[in-house]
């Protein structure tokens, strides 16, 4: 079996002295896994978390672990570096990409939101903002699309300064005013999304990755 696509890679791991075990977030296969042969020895276009470039990935079994062969084009991550704000960020997506997305199913929206956050990031003065966005398009493709236009309750589009931790949609302050211990304060911050993320998390029998809980316990 073989797959090609662009991607980014978001995480590398040593495997043993030579090898390493890759997550590459590709544009028309989704999060994909496999083998990099020689990343960790190589002196030469050595694969670097953060960059964007070509991939294949081919495998004897769908079930199989399968190898990359890697075409770097760019490293996005390497202004992102030299901020110690950015990088966090950036940190906390790509830990939420490899914990939160089944393998293999596309995501192309994100994918995109994804290349853009790298490159706003890197020439931003408003990373929390532009982090911010790419966290709620996150939600949106794992079910919990936010709707902040009306109020879920009676369609007014006045007076919404609650969320629905149900449903992720508006609730104005006349419906919510029964509810308003289970509701969620608006604006969108941070800490309303981590929320979000800890219930998947809960369904998907996983954790919120320690770099997404540093954002909020650091208020950043």
């Amino acid at each position: 079996m073989k797959l090609e696509s662009i991607g980014i890679l978001v995480a590398l791991r040593p495997f043993d002295e030579k090898n390493a075990i890759a997550h590459i977030l590709t544009r028309d296969c989704g999060l994909m896994t496999g083998m990099l042969r020689g990343a960790i020895t190589t002196k030469t276009n050595k694969p670097l978390v953060g960059q964007i470039g070509s991939m294949t990935w081919n495998a004897r079994l769908d079930s199989a672990l399968g190898v990359f062969h890697w075409e770097s084009e760019k490293n996005l991550a390497v202004p992102i570096m030299m901020n110690s704000l950015a990088l966090s960020y950036m940190n906390a997506a790509f830990d939420l990409i490899c914990t939160m997305l089944p393998e293999r199913e596309p995501y192309i929206n994100l994918y995109n939101g994804t290349v853009k956050l790298l490159n706003d990031l890197s020439d931003t003065t408003d990373a929390y903002s532009e982090y911010l966005k790419w966290e709620i398009e996150l939600l949106g493709e794992l079910g919990y699309a936010m709707d902040l236009s009306h109020c879920s309750g009676c369609g007014k589009t006045s007076d919404l300064h609650y969320i629905s931790p149900k449903t992720a949609r508006a609730v104005c302050d006349n419906c919510a005013a029964p509810y308003l211990a289970q509701l969620y304060k608006m604006p969108v911050t941070l800490d309303i999304t981590l929320k979000f993320l800890e219930k998947i998390c809960t369904t998907q029998g996983a954790r919120v990755p320690n770099a997404r809980i540093f954002l909020n316990n650091k208020k950043i």
